[in-house]
């Protein structure tokens, strides 16, 4: 079973960074995408952003594009999300999710969460103005 721990969370003004951290393990030898999520109060799961563990291609959303940039550590199976330019709306639980194999031909980015076979608890991020 893979567990997925997410850490770097906390309370952060306006305009500053954060980079969340989220180490995996009890994984299997293939991993084929890690990615974040959030979950704000009273609203549905939002994709943040993906990567595709092989070759590091990845896609962020459109919302989060300009300020967020996601990387990994295949050494530490570790994937970050760097949060640049925080605003209150970016208060939310974030949480990362892992997924083992691709289900679809080609290159494809899964932006929905029940894509993927594990996530984690998530860590709080909070924004104030």
């Amino acid at each position: 079973q893979v567990q997925l721990v997410e850490s770097g969370g906390g309370l952060v003004q306006a305009g500053g960074s954060l980079k969340l951290s989220c180490a995996a393990s009890g994984q299997s030898s293939s991993t084929y995408a890690m990615s974040w999520f959030r979950q704000a109060p009273g609203k549905e799961d939002e994709f943040l952003a993906t990567i595709i563990w092989t070759d590091g291609g990845t896609y962020v959303a459109d919302s989060v594009k300009a300020r967020f940039t996601i990387s990994k550590d295949n050494a530490k199976n570790a994937v970050y999300l760097q949060m640049n330019s925080l605003e209150p709306e970016d208060t939310a639980v974030y949480f990362c999710a892992y997924k083992r194999a691709r289900t679809h031909a080609g290159v494809h980015y899964y932006t929905f969460i029940n894509e993927y076979d594990n996530w984690g608890q998530g860590t709080q991020v909070t924004v104030s103005s």
